[in-house]
């Protein structure tokens, strides 16, 4: 049932390191994203896979996690993804970036989707260093890292809660720092 899958879609800062992510089933979930919605049919997003170890890290040192726990270092250390898809846009088909962010979430939304149900998770980055990464990745001048899509198997607890009263809907870690809690507000809470 989809409501399943989008529940159990969370966003994991902790991995277990040795479920390693192939080639095939990143391209699998790139491929899917040919099926979605692209504003105007125009299909500016490209993707790059990584799945090797050395790539990975290297990946994984350009990024920034979790800003709202800033007294965290996550993921902690040997509970990093296993894989990215780093989505890009093509400004040769697409100069205009802002247009098409709307393609990037349901791009990475489906990526996510798809690896749950698989029995993996990840976690949307949009906080990293984006011309360290265009250089590492040796992208063309017209081709922008737009979001970096973590994925690998979960070795971490994320428990939905209600927003309290006040409306805050900031995560926050239990005392131990492993158990991670997202506040999601009531349906009547988003209905005008």
């Amino acid at each position: 049932m989809l409501k399943d899958l989008v529940m159990k879609n969370r966003s994991f800062r902790g991995y277990d390191e040795t479920r390693k992510l192939t080639e095939e089933e990143l391209l699998e979930f790139v491929d899917l994203t040919r099926y979605t919605a692209s504003s105007g049919n125009t299909q500016p997003l490209k993707y790059h896979i990584a799945y090797e170890k050395e790539e990975v890290d290297a990946i994984q040192a350009l990024t920034k996690w979790a800003a709202a726990l800033p007294q965290l270092s996550l993921p902690y250390p040997g509970q990093c993804p296993t894989g990215f898809i780093v989505i890009c846009l093509d400004k040769s088909i697409a100069p205009n970036e802002t247009a098409f962010l709307r393609d990037v979430g349901i791009a990475a939304q489906t990526i996510l989707l798809a690896a749950t149900e698989k029995g993996l998770g990840g976690c949307m980055i949009g906080n990293f260093n984006r011309a360290a990464l265009k250089e590492l990745l040796g992208l063309p001048e017209n081709v922008e890292p737009n979001l970096v899509v973590a994925i690998g198997k979960p070795a971490e607890k994320v428990v939905l809660t209600e927003a309290g009263a006040d409306g805050n809907t900031r995560y926050y870690r239990d005392e131990t720092g492993t158990v991670h809690f997202v506040p999601k507000r009531a349906l009547k809470d988003i209905l005008l």
